[in-house]
């Protein structure tokens, strides 16, 4: 497994954060599977894709269009966003129906982005299982 070069991220800490909530926007709540193309480099690393370590931006395109699929309402929630040196950490929240069954679900995780030469090179990411979401509000005697 090689490792992206080391490079300068080319974007200021703000314009950083600012390209990966862009980028979930784009990716994830839009269905634009084709940004892959756009914001990941060519020998992009992803340490935790589902099907094991990928390198290149195809992986995340066809693991995306996966959840598309399984969740066609599939919306990420950018909870807290944070940057230093090269790197970007999101902690977020995802929320989808899932097409088989109708079940609305939720997900929980926390990703690391590295940049360089304005383009994102690699990813570690951790998720929870997909909750059911209750239909029921919560009560005070619960």
């Amino acid at each position: 497994m090689k490792i992206p070069a080391k490079g300068a991220p080319g974007l200021t800490l703000q314009e950083m954060k600012q390209f990966v909530r862009d980028h979930f926007e784009e990716f994830v709540n839009q269905k634009k599977s084709e940004v892959a193309f756009k914001n990941f480099s060519t020998d992009f690393l992803d340490h935790d894709e589902p099907t094991g370590v990928e390198v290149g931006p195809e992986a995340a395109k066809k693991m995306m269009e996966t959840a598309y699929k399984r969740w066609p309402d599939l919306k990420v929630t950018i909870e807290d966003i944070l940057a230093e040196e090269d790197k970007v950490v999101v902690r977020n929240s995802w929320t989808g129906t899932e097409a088989a069954t109708g079940q609305r679900i939720e997900f929980h995780g926390f990703v690391m982005w590295r940049f360089a030469n304005k383009k994102i090179v690699e990813r570690w990411a951790t998720i929870t299982p997909p909750t059911p979401i209750s239909t029921r509000a919560p009560q005070w005697n619960d």
